[in-house]
């Protein structure tokens, strides 16, 4: 299975489930065997680089400068290819999936409908202020990832 994790801009929320799923997979052998690629992409802003915010999430998750500072943050036009070879996307809200070209509307679910069954939307934390509410949205994200992991081994 080919995953892709997408979100608003490709700099907060969908390149911080590409980091901590893609852990997952590289170290958990049930897991690896049925995930072949997990990437991250935006489908509403093109940008340049990670927020600074996620890239202190990403440090406290325990990954070094250099394997942050090696996001280049992908965009639905211009990395289209990355959509199409998908087996899944995966957004954050319902939203991401207006944004999507509509060809790949059928690939799209967001995060907790895939682990829940239901919808719970998670919250741009780029529009947090405060470092530890952007933290409460990363563990909100770092949960669903485990669930995820769980669905996928066990489904």
């Amino acid at each position: 299975m080919k995953i892709l994790f997408v979100c608003s801009s490709n700099i907060c929320r969908s390149p911080f489930c590409e980091y901590v799923f893609g852990r997952m997979v590289k170290s958990d052998p049930a897991l690896a065997a049925k995930v072949g690629s997990v990437r991250s992409a935006a489908v509403f802003n093109r940008s340049f680089k990670i927020h600074p915010k996620a890239r202190l999430a990403l440090l406290r998750e325990g990954f070094t400068e250099e394997e942050i500072a090696a996001h280049k943050p992908a965009f639905k036009w211009g990395d289209g290819y990355l959509f199409r070879d998908a087996d899944v996307i995966i957004g954050m809200t319902k939203m991401n999936k207006i944004a999507l070209p509509l060809r790949y509307h059928k690939k799209f679910v967001t995060l907790s409908e895939y682990v829940d069954g239901y919808y719970t939307t998670i919250p741009d934390p780029f529009l947090m202020k405060n470092i530890d509410d952007y933290y409460a949205v990363m563990d909100l994200i770092k949960g669903f990832l485990v669930k995820l992991a769980d669905k996928i081994k066990n489904g």
